[in-house]
């Protein structure tokens, strides 16, 4: 919307074209974003606690995790509220990236949604069933990723980038399909099942947002694609503007949950953000570097995968407790310090993965 008033603006004064940098506007999406969180925040949690809408707390979860119950959750919702808003003022709503993203990231967070509201009616953990959230999960994902496929213009939208190796690039075909929608609805559940201490889940969403953010802004520019041999995507580098508007977000999100947490982002936030940095990933041809940056998100997926299968198998557990956040608990980690290591962790994850830009 600023772009198309800016460029008004410029046919009465040429200085308005400084709005058409991409750069600029994703600073301004960012900070958007961010006072937008800042403001509508302690209304928001102030809303409700007078709802009651408190945070159920899992019976077998550690015993230092009964303090947090009746801690207001859903709080994601303005997270959701900030990026959408954000993305629509300063993105240029003509490229058919910011639309996907956003359906996506609304799709998700409206199954989040339900799930919390159930959660919270109940006064139970259940929420959506497994059944009903991928169901509904499978859909937003499914559209996404066949629009994605049915618009690609170039074969390199088709393509899977193997990080470090310049010339080694997969055709996909129509496998990017299956392969798409598995990373953005993996990407998701990860970033949810992250989502069990104070902060832990959304600054490293704010860290990994960053990086694609400016894999973004590269392969969107025709000479920095062409330089760094990465994929040049047309209409990618607007996904800056949407990867600032999350960090602007998660930024002002952090500042009410950070340890010991006002309110949690609860489901509507956790699924959301991971699918947009899914999506994101896919539309800039960087599935696996999100692999590499997410990779604590990696750990906590794989960490419930191999103690459900271990317990089925032998009938036992290889962690105290997963994900494996809690294991740290229960071995007698205070939470601040597993949310801080994991944060650092992220940082250097998210460093290799934009060192695979130059070390090819």
């Amino acid at each position: 919307m600023m772009l198309l008033f800016a460029e008004w603006l410029a046919s009465i004064d040429a200085s308005f074209f400084v709005v058409r940098y991409i750069t600029l506007r994703a600073i301004f999406s960012a900070l958007t974003a961010l006072i937008i969180c800042l403001v509508v925040g302690p209304f928001l949690i102030r809303w409700l606690v007078n709802a009651k809408v408190g945070q159920s707390v899992r019976d077998d979860g550690p015993e230092s995790h009964l303090v947090k119950a009746g801690t207001p959750t859903m709080g994601g919702a303005m997270i959701i509220v900030a990026v959408a808003l954000s993305t629509l003022l300063w993105s240029d709503l003509t490229v058919k990236q910011v639309w996907i993203v956003l359906f996506v990231t609304i799709g998700f967070g409206a199954v989040g949604w339900v799930d919390d509201y159930r959660k919270v009616v109940k006064a139970n953990s259940v929420g959506l069933t497994a059944r009903e959230k991928l169901f509904w999960q499978s859909l937003v994902s499914g559209v996404a990723v066949v629009v994605l496929y049915q618009t690609a213009n170039d074969p390199v939208e088709l393509e899977l980038i193997v990080p470090f190796f310049k010339d080694i690039a997969l055709p996909m075909g129509v496998f990017f399909v299956p392969f798409a929608f598995l990373v953005i609805i993996g990407s998701s559940n990860a970033v949810n099942l992250t989502d069990g201490l104070d902060g832990l889940a959304i600054l490293p969403s704010v860290m990994v947002a960053a990086g694609l953010g400016l894999i973004a802004y590269v392969a969107g520019h025709a000479v920095f694609a062409e330089y760094l041999l990465v994929p040049n995507v047309a209409g990618s580098g607007e996904l800056t503007i949407f990867c600032t508007a999350l960090m602007g977000a998660g930024l002002g999100f952090l500042w009410f949950n950070t340890y010991p947490a006002q309110v949690f982002m609860g489901d509507v936030g956790a699924l959301a953000i991971g699918a947009a940095l899914g999506v994101v990933a896919i539309m800039v041809r960087q599935e696996l570097v999100l692999f590499i940056m997410g990779g604590i998100f990696v750990l906590e997926a794989v960490s419930v995968i191999l103690q459900v299968g271990s317990y089925k198998l032998r009938g036992k557990r290889i962690f105290r407790m997963a994900p494996i956040h809690h294991h740290f608990e229960l071995k007698g980690w205070p939470e601040p310090r597993i949310i801080v290591r994991f944060w650092i962790i992220t940082v250097v994850l998210v460093l290799v993965g934009l060192s695979t830009l130059k070390l090819r």
